[in-house]
């Protein structure tokens, strides 16, 4: 069979795998503080001994994330923060283990574990972060959570602990399928930066660029027939040379 048959199978093979992040990205234009991904592949081309190369292979690389900052939209909640700039959140993940986010949807639990919006508990000076029961709660630019004890008055506030805020090097960041970022090749948790801010009220929104990734899912279809085409014209070839094989037996 042809080898043209493989080559062309790998360029399909990577429209679909494109297709789906994009589609991810697109199914994520409203989540908040959701950051793009982008498809990477390139053609490798095939050399047999000295000479032009011959065929090109699809090659995937590494996925990479836009890490373009979204707009804020305001709220009004006390408890909704976004990141002015560059910077992470610290939380726990599901394992136990630090990640870093940039969604600001925070709540206070049954025991008073101030969480995401997706339940995972904020990391503070010395761990996850516990509130007292408190008429109002506060945060503050850098981070730091001042509460108003609950039968107590404005006059008497509480600073109870302060999130963890990182800026860590982003060719060092990762985005897991969790949704949640880490840092590729440092062990422990990363130092907190005291330069990052935070707007409280606020919300970060998608980064993602819905005409931008339905257009490249539009494109991307078109390279995926074009593959197909290609792989139905090596098999029509391929039957062509045993029938003309066939003839002259």
């Amino acid at each position: 069979m042809d080898k043209a048959l493989y080559i062309a199978m790998t360029g399909a093979k990577h429209n679909m795998m494109a297709q789906t992040q994009r589609a991810n990205n697109l199914a994520n234009v409203n989540t908040q503080a959701f950051k793009a991904d982008f498809a990477q592949a390139r053609a490798m081309p095939v050399y047999y001994g000295d000479g032009l190369p011959t065929r090109a292979y699809a090659l995937t690389e590494r996925p990479a994330t836009d890490f373009t900052f979204g707009s804020l939209q305001e709220t009004g909640r006390d408890l909704d923060v976004a990141i002015d700039g560059e910077g992470f959140i610290a939380v726990r993940d599901s394992n136990g283990n630090e990640a870093y986010t940039r969604v600001g949807t925070l709540y206070t639990d049954s025991v008073g574990i101030l969480r995401t919006g997706n339940g995972l508990p904020v990391i503070g000076n010395g761990g996850p972060i516990a509130i007292p029961n408190a008429e109002k709660i506060d945060i503050g630019i850098d981070g730091s959570i001042t509460v108003v004890p609950q039968g107590q008055g404005p006059e008497a506030p509480v600073v109870v602990d302060r999130i963890r805020l990182v800026n860590p090097d982003l060719a060092q960041m990762t985005k897991g399928e969790d949704g949640l970022f880490r840092a590729l090749d440092i062990e422990g948790p990363l130092p907190p930066d005291g330069n990052v801010r935070l707007v409280a009220g606020f919300l970060e929104n998608s980064n993602v660029n819905a005409v931008h990734e339905l257009t490249s899912m539009l494109s991307l279809s078109r390279q995926y027939e074009m593959q197909v085409k290609v792989m139905s014209s090596a098999k029509e070839m391929s039957e062509s040379s045993a029938r003309l094989l066939q003839m002259n037996m």
